[in-house]
């Protein structure tokens, strides 16, 4: 039941909603100057078979846990927001980085918004088209329909010059990278109708690993920023590499927290939440010494496929020639202690592109840009996507007016990153 009327001034407020697979997590956050301040913080834990995989599998299931971790935002904030964001992950979510270059008929002339909407359209039409058939053979389903939920420039280049804005230079040669992560149509519509169910208007949809790249990069540019992002889950391991400030790809796999969850589970012969209980508490004392080993090998045995996935995900982004040197942790999976031993200590990295050993450390709320936490509650690695949530939201909001967005609206946008 709501509890309270939803505020005059819905402007100033947004909702942030990360629907993980173990938790949903709901954050209320008042806009004032240039500034987010978190006044509502809720989460509520996931029935099983709410979600598969990252994605929604059971709407009704979803849409009640939703309201319950609004509930408790809301009772918190005094107020209720209107406009929501919502969080996408999953192995169908695509994050690809599309280069078209071409040769200027004009060079002399200077490149004004629609030539540079003309470049925009070409590589989203290709990386859309590259999306979907990826999407098709891995589900099987050539007619799948997919539809882009993010867009960043990488990088622009005029002449073999870099720049950060291209409006009003001249040159012949330009050069231009896109960052565009597409969704299948029926991941998108379960959102929707989420949003629906709980009364909400929905400003933006945000493939996760680039909810997590905003919160770090803020609306501060920053072209020095370098860094490998893993937001670990329930469902799936989604990873964003950070290049120079801008998001040169996201790629998930699914294997996360509940992979370890269970494995224990299948080789101790227990149910699905003794399992999870026993992980969370393995340096418990009271666990026997047999059922600790038999844990700690069922994880160690996980962890083998979960660091491939690593290494097959990143050996992916073949454009690098270096990987950062940075590796920064996020999500409930991330706290397994087992896990960070390992990526500090194995040689898991020696076969892809780093220039030394990275560091492993967790992205924490106050290293996320522009966003001031006034609850509380949001204190650790677990809470980062949603916060990065907030800030598409943000974009969101402060470069559309009314329901229509106007080409310079468009191109402010995209061209943030």
């Amino acid at each position: 039941m709501k509890l309270f009327a939803r505020s005059n001034d819905t402007d100033q407020y947004i909702v942030a909603l990360d629907i993980g697979t173990e938790y949903t997590k709901a954050l209320i956050a008042k806009l004032v100057d240039d500034e987010l301040r978190v006044i509502g913080a809720g989460r509520a834990r996931q029935e099983v078979g709410n979600m598969f995989g990252g994605a929604i599998a059971d709407i009704t299931g979803v849409v009640k846990n939703c309201e319950a971790a609004l509930i408790k935002a809301e009772e918190q904030a005094g107020v209720q927001a209107k406009k929501v964001v919502i969080g996408i992950a999953g192995e169908f979510v695509k994050g690809i980085t599309s280069t078209i270059r071409y040769k200027r008929p004009h060079p002399d002339r200077q490149l004004d918004e629609a030539e540079m909407q003309l470049i925009i359209d070409k590589v989203e039409e290709r990386a859309a088209v590259k999306a979907q058939k990826q999407i098709a053979f891995e589900t099987g389903n050539p007619e799948v329909e997919v539809k882009l939920v993010n867009a960043a420039i990488v990088s622009i280049h005029i002449d073999g010059y870099k720049v950060s804005n291209p409006i009003g230079f001249q040159g012949k040669d330009v050069a231009i990278q896109i960052y565009t992560a597409f969704a299948p149509m029926v991941h998108i519509g379960a959102l929707e109708r989420t949003a629906s169910e709980l009364d909400l208007e929905l400003v933006a949809v945000a493939a996760e690993p680039f909810a997590v790249a905003r919160a770090v990069l803020g609306n501060e540019e920053n072209p020095t920023y370098t860094a490998i992002l893993c937001d670990i889950g329930g469902g799936s391991t989604d990873i964003a590499v950070v290049n120079d400030g801008g998001v040169e790809g996201t790629r998930m796999f699914g294997v996360a927290g509940r992979s370890f969850t269970k494995t224990i589970s299948n080789d101790l012969g227990i149910g699905y939440e003794a399992a999870e209980k026993l992980k969370l508490n393995i340096d418990d004392d009271k666990i026997r010494p047999n059922v600790r080993e038999t844990i700690n090998e069922s994880i160690e045995k996980t962890l083998d496929v979960w660091i491939s996935g690593v290494q097959l995900a990143l050996g992916e982004f073949d454009a690098i020639d270096h990987l950062p040197n940075r590796f920064l942790l996020c999500g409930g999976g991330s706290s397994l202690n087992a896990l960070v031993d390992r990526l500090e200590t194995s040689n898991w990295y020696r076969e892809l592109p780093f220039a030394r050993r990275p560091t492993i450390k967790h992205i924490r709320p106050e290293d996320v840009v522009g966003i001031v936490d006034e609850t509380g509650d949001v204190t650790d690695h677990t809470m980062i996507t949603a916060l990065g949530l907030l800030r598409v939201g943000y974009d969101t909001m402060e470069t559309t007016t009314g329901t229509s967005e106007t080409l310079r609206d468009k191109l402010d946008k995209i061209l943030r990153i």
